[in-house]
């Protein structure tokens, strides 16, 4: 979309006619067209544009995040939504969440901070996840077997292949039982440290929720383990705790580790029509997540069993300090 078009369509938007700043941002895998448009008086938006064949798809996204926004979170608030350039397109408006993005930030936290975040990350997951699923909704294990079986057919038909990626397949038969019987609740679809803001004021924004779903709670936490990880353990760790106060629930991480065999599998064909690089990335990615798990022979993911005496003693010098890596078991 050339600077020219970008200028026409913020005069045609409402809000935006009296716009001095429209910046393209360059982040993420969406489709979608994502700008920074600051006005005259003062606002700061986020506008994204999408053909206009994904009108239904946007709108409902919009009345989502009506509802997410009623949780009281901060996060980029729906503002408007329209249609744009003579017809083509269909834009939507959010808020900007002023800040740095968590991913750059995390680095600069020391491990106590860095666990603090992480912990009120998983508290806003858990607000989040507070939104029912309609009752309407055709049950988990149906759904989302589909899909695995979806992934697992795209994964055999690539040609790409991932070290010891027999053994996941293998896994993911054996476990497909645990989907019976799963709650369905709002998902963010993308949750994890890159779709954080860290606010000037200390506080966490939630960004990004083009990929939002209704599903089971547990499965959001994949995104964790792929993304969050490699930048700070000691955040998973404290978005672990704030979700679970309570400890951990026994299922989880066969839970996890049977939503991560299907995802590192599917991963690399996904990435495909972003270019070598990225198949390689997801690639790389796949076989850290299979040495984590000793090739789901431990669902525990090898970086957390190695951290937890360290990450224990930050948790317990912290406010939202507690006795971490607890495990609740089912009755």
């Amino acid at each position: 979309m050339e600077n020219r078009e970008i200028k026409k369509i913020c005069r045609e938007i409402p809000l935006l006619r009296d716009y001095c700043v429209a910046q393209f941002v360059d982040k993420g895998w969406s489709a979608e067209k994502k700008f920074y448009v600051q006005t005259h008086k003062g606002g700061r938006f986020n506008l994204r544009i999408s053909p206009l064949a994904s009108f239904e798809t946007r709108k409902r996204e919009f009345e989502a995040l009506e509802k997410v926004r009623e949780l009281g979170i901060t996060m980029s608030q729906p503002v408007d939504i329209g249609k744009c350039g003579n017809g083509k397109y269909v834009y939507v408006l959010l808020s900007w969440v002023e800040g740095e993005s968590l991913d750059e930030s995390i680095g600069k936290l020391n491990i106590e901070e860095q666990y603090a975040v992480g912990f009120e990350a998983g508290k806003i997951l858990k607000k989040i996840h507070s939104i029912s699923a309609p009752e309407n909704l055709e049950n988990w294990e149906e759904r989302m077997g589909r899909k695995i079986q979806l992934r697992l057919e795209k994964y055999c038909e690539s040609g790409v292949k991932i070290k010891n990626g027999h053994l996941a397949q293998n896994f993911i038969q054996d476990n497909l039982h645990l989907l019976k019987n799963r709650p369905q609740v709002f998902q963010h679809g993308d949750y994890h440290i890159g779709n954080l803001i860290l606010t000037p004021g200390k506080k966490l924004g939630v960004i990004d929720f083009n990929r939002w779903d209704y599903g089971d709670p547990f499965e959001e936490f994949h995104k964790m383990e792929m993304f969050s990880r490699e930048k700070s353990i000691s955040f998973c760790r404290g978005q672990l705790d704030g979700y679970f106060p309570a400890g951990i629930p026994e299922n989880f991480f066969l839970l996890i580790s049977l939503y991560l065999a299907s995802v590192l599998l599917y991963s690399p064909v996904w990435a495909q029509p972003y270019g070598e690089e990225e198949v390689a990335y997801m690639k790389k990615k796949a076989e850290e997540i299979m040495a984590d798990s000793e090739n789901f022979r431990s669902p525990v993911p090898l970086w957390l069993r190695e951290t937890k005496t360290e990450i224990n003693e930050v948790a317990g010098q912290t406010r939202f300090g507690r006795n971490s890596f607890s495990v609740k078991r089912e009755k």
